[in-house]
């Protein structure tokens, strides 16, 4: 029973990692329908400048998400402005291909400036755990959840009880609408992007701390959010916290009762079996065929 409620509990606190990261995805899809395919070579950008941080001046890596979510805030308006503009009215097939070349990109860049070899960041809590009865909960992965659970509370109150935020939904939701009531789409889109690119620069920071990294390691960590945000719904941030938690559980349970390196297996099982019922996600709206 003890270990069924440490599996439990490691899943639910690497699920909620997890949904931050895939936060940001489903809120640029949500609102721009563009899919982001740069956003897992954000991650690793950030995880790299953290690194660089820790080693140089010895900053906590969580804590330097006060510096890198600003930072990548300003980056993704950056991005936003002079690259995705152009193709914001192509359709979702050139925004992949766009931001999947933006990442290769990245990629070169980060395998020029810091080389390709893994790298991670050891803080002095690294192997420390809090006790709890017979449980041992590790002190990175708790305060990455807490880290994860702050921002997202965050963006729910910004897209919740901001006018700003209400804008940002209301282009979601009504673009035609909203731009009827003079909602401006461009400056909604990019600092929608925007807000995507900052949740990097917590989600960065803390993957920084709980997994090894290198330049290439963008494919790995796309590939999750997409599954994330896949069975969740597009475009639903409730919708990405459920797959965030499914696939922690699912992380954790299989690690547990059989093979870590099978847990992957699994959690694309579970998107299967989903989509075969509900292929439009978890909580995803259902298209009319003929809006196709």
């Amino acid at each position: 029973m003890t270990q069924l409620a440490q599996a439990l509990i490691l899943g639910l606190l690497i699920g909620g990692v997890y949904a931050l990261m895939a936060s940001g995805l489903t809120l640029i899809f949500g609102v721009m329908r563009i899919i982001n395919i740069a956003q897992g070579a954000f991650l690793i950008l950030v995880a790299m400048f953290t690194w660089w941080l820790w080693t140089h001046t010895g900053i906590d890596p969580i804590l330097a998400s006060v510096i890198t979510t600003p930072l990548m805030f300003g980056f993704g308006w950056i991005v936003y402005r002079v690259v995705i503009s152009r193709i914001r009215d192509s359709g979702p097939s050139m925004s992949v291909l766009l931001t999947f070349g933006f990442a290769l990109v990245v990629e070169g860049v980060l395998n020029l400036v810091a080389g390709n070899k893994f790298k991670s960041v050891t803080p002095s809590y690294f192997e420390e755990s809090f006790r709890i009865g017979s449980l041992s909960l590790p002190k990175t992965q708790v305060y990455g959840f807490v880290a994860a659970v702050v921002v997202l509370v965050a963006l729910y109150v910004v897209l919740s009880r901001t006018w700003t935020g209400r804008a940002i939904r209301a282009t979601s939701q009504n673009p035609s609408g909203a731009a009827l009531v003079g909602v401006g789409a461009a400056g909604t889109a990019a600092l929608a992007f925007a807000l995507g690119s900052a949740t990097t620069g917590v989600g960065g920071s803390i993957l920084s701390v709980l997994y090894p990294f290198f330049p290439a390691s963008h494919y790995d960590w796309i590939s999750r959010l997409l599954g994330i945000v896949v069975l969740g719904g597009l475009g639903s941030l409730p919708g990405a916290m459920v797959g965030a938690l499914v696939l922690g559980l699912a992380e954790t349970m299989t690690a547990t009762y059989w093979s870590l390196q099978w847990s992957s297996l699994v959690f694309y099982l579970v998107i299967l079996v989903v989509l075969l019922f509900r292929p439009q996600g978890v909580f995803g709206a259902r298209l009319r065929e003929d809006a196709a």
